[in-house]
Order: C-alpha cells, then sequence, then structure tokens
C-alpha cells in the first residue's frame, strides 16, 4: 500500500459531495489502532505498509480530518487489527490509547480483540482491567476445519463469550461472513438466537450486515425485526442500498456512522457483482479506462457519499442524520 495521501481528487469530493452535509459533532463507531510491532517479522499485512509504525489516537485524529474536517470528529469506538498477531499487546495499546485520548478531551471507547479459544473468565477480567466496553472477535481466527469465510458465526464468537457481555453489559462488533452474509438462514438464526437469549449484550453488526454487496442486506434484514439489541455500522460500505434497508426495517435509530480507519484511508472502493462483491484499489486499477482517465479517491469519501445518498433517499431530517452521526452511538454507550 502506498503512503496515506490526500490529493486533489479527495479534495474536490469532499468539497462537492460531503462536507456540506456533515453534522458538526461525529462519533466514529468502527476504528482500528495498531503497531506494527505487533504483527512477527515479515507478517505484516501489505494493507499496512503505508501506515505509521505506531498508529494510535494522534495519529487517528491527524488522519480523519481528511473525511470530517474542521475537528468534526468528538470521539470513537477503537479496538486491535493484530487478529492473528500479538492480540495482547493490540489489546492493552488500544487500552492505554483509550484512555490518554480521554485526558485530551477526545472521547475514546474501546472493544478488546477475542479469540474463541479465550477462557470466558479471562476475557471478564480482562474487560474490567482494560476498560472496554465491548468485544471484538472476527473469522480469521474460527474454530473450523474449513476456509474461514464460511465460518458460522459461533466458531469465532462463542456462546459463552456473548454470556459474558450480557452479565456486563458489553457490546460485542461483528463482522459475520459466510457467501450470502445476512442472506444466509444460518447467519440469521444464530443473530437472532443470540439476540433474544442475551438481551443486555449489544450486537454491533458490522458494514451494515455485511452489506459490501446491498442485495444481502435488503434480502435478509427482515430476520432481525423486533430485536432491540441489535445495531449497525455503515463502516467502508460504499453503496447505499443496505443503509436504506436497515433504516426502513429496523429504524434509523439503530444505524451508526463509522469509518473503518485504516480501510478508510485506502483509495478505491466495494462494488456489488452478481452475488457477491469486489474490492477496487487503486494500486491493482488500470487507470486509463477507454474515455477518461479514473480518479479513485480514499473509501471513506466513498462511504460517506454513500451514506449521504441513502439520507437524502430516506429524507432523512436534521435530528435522524444527528443521530446517525452521533446520537445512536452517544445512547448506546449513555454519554
Amino acid at each position: 500500500m502506498p503512503e496515506l495521501t490526500f490529493n486533489e481528487a479527495d479534495r474536490d469530493h469532499l468539497e462537492r459531495y460531503v462536507r456540506p452535509y456533515l453534522p458538526e459533532r461525529i462519533f466514529d463507531a468502527h476504528a482500528h489502532l495498531f503497531c506494527h510491532d505487533h504483527y512477527a517479522p515479515g507478517d505484516l499485512p501489505a494493507s499496512l505498509l503505508g501506515t505509521p509504525a505506531i498508529t494510535g489516537i494522534d495519529a487517528y485524529r491527524h488522519y480523519i480530518n481528511w473525511l470530517h474536517p474542521d475537528g468534526r470528529t468528538v470521539g470513537g469506538l477503537f479496538f486491535g487489527l493484530a487478529f492473528m498477531g500479538k492480540r495482547v499487546a493490540n489489546n492493552e495499546f488500544v487500552a492505554a490509547q483509550m484512555h490518554y485520548a480521554n485526558t485530551q478531551g477526545f472521547r475514546a471507547l474501546g472493544q478488546m480483540l477475542i479469540s474463541p479459544d479465550m477462557d470466558p473468565e479471562y476475557v471478564r477480567q480482562e474487560v474490567r482491567r482494560g476498560g472496554f466496553v465491548g468485544l471484538k472477535p472476527y473469522h480469521t481466527m474460527a474454530q473450523t476445519t474449513g476456509p474461514t469465510f464460511l465460518a458460522p458465526i459461533e466458531a469465532y464468537l462463542t456462546e459463552q463469550h456473548v454470556k459474558i457481555a450480557h452479565e456486563e453489559g458489553l457490546s460485542i462488533t461483528l463482522h459475520m461472513v459466510r457467501d450470502r452474509a445476512m442472506a444466509d438462514p444460518v447467519n440469521q438464526a444464530t443473530i437472532r438466537r443470540y439476540g433474544e437469549n442475551y438481551p443486555n449484550m449489544q450486537l454491533i453488526l458490522a458494514h451494515a450486515a455485511r452489506g459490501f454487496n446491498p442485495w444481502h442486506t435488503i434480502e435478509g434484514i427482515g430476520s432481525l425485526r423486533g430485536l432491540r439489541n441489535v445495531w449497525f455500522d455503515t463502516s467502508a460500505v460504499t453503496e447505499a442500498g443496505a443503509f436504506e434497508a436497515i433504516v426502513d426495517v429496523m429504524g434509523h435509530d439503530r444505524l451508526m456512522y463509522g469509518t473503518d480507519f485504516h480501510v478508510s484511508h485506502m483509495r478505491g472502493r466495494c462494488i456489488a457483482i452478481g452475488d457477491s462483491f469486489h474490492w477496487l484499489y487503486a494500486d491493482e486499477m488500470s487507470l486509463n479506462e477507454k474515455h477518461t482517465n479514473l480518479k479513485p479517491v480514499l473509501i471513506g469519501l466513498e462511504s460517506l457519499r454513500s451514506v449521504i445518498l441513502a439520507m437524502h433517499r430516506l429524507r432523512l431530517n436534521d435530528r435522524q442524520i444527528e443521530d446517525l452521526f452521533y446520537g445512536n452511538a452517544a445512547r448506546l454507550y449513555s454519554f
């Protein structure tokens, strides 16, 4: 990945499509903090090569102004990224950065990276010790024999951990997998069961219920109707349809804006193709397409344009827009 940059195409996109519609206060409900040394030598993901070696709150606050200028970002929900690296060190880093941010007048909340083999009481102890408000599982840690992209939710978010979240009043940010995401009956059944059996656990379905292909969320969102402890974030989704379906079925008060920093600062977008989706990254594309020169912008700006498109189509009023960018998270976390 090239070094993070903000160029003229980004600036034009921001001024034309984004800045006029941003509210004054923004809480980012999905962002990652990490250090390069949380990975073993040679294991640093290619997507991190252009990022600062220590990507903490100060780096985040610098770069996030490219998406939300003029200091609009007043807080965020943060978790690590070293899912297959030094998870304990990454969790400790996030906890320390969270406490540091709050001394700077910036509201930072944290979720703890968990793996399915962690003892539930260890999870409870570390959540309390670190001051975390929630848990962050991820499919690459799934206990399964096949590809983790096909794993059922229980393989990487165990019921024991959901029970701890219920008992401690924690949120869980879940990036579900399986080919059809929210349209998959296996995912639907697990989310419904966890939501109904553990009502004090607050489940955030990341990426608009993994709506990178919006038709999956459109098709499956009705299966969650009536669950009041299920939420959604907008992070890194670059098509508006999934946002619209969530608001239509679950209400505007269930959807929270998020960036998926640092993914937000890569250049490209995700598009629905057939019954799946494909990521287009600028450094992998031919930018001399037939009739024009392509000028890809930051994924975070593409996502914001899609959020704003959904706002317009849904005819959200000013208060509802403020809820999406700040108020819904404030209600969830009581700040």
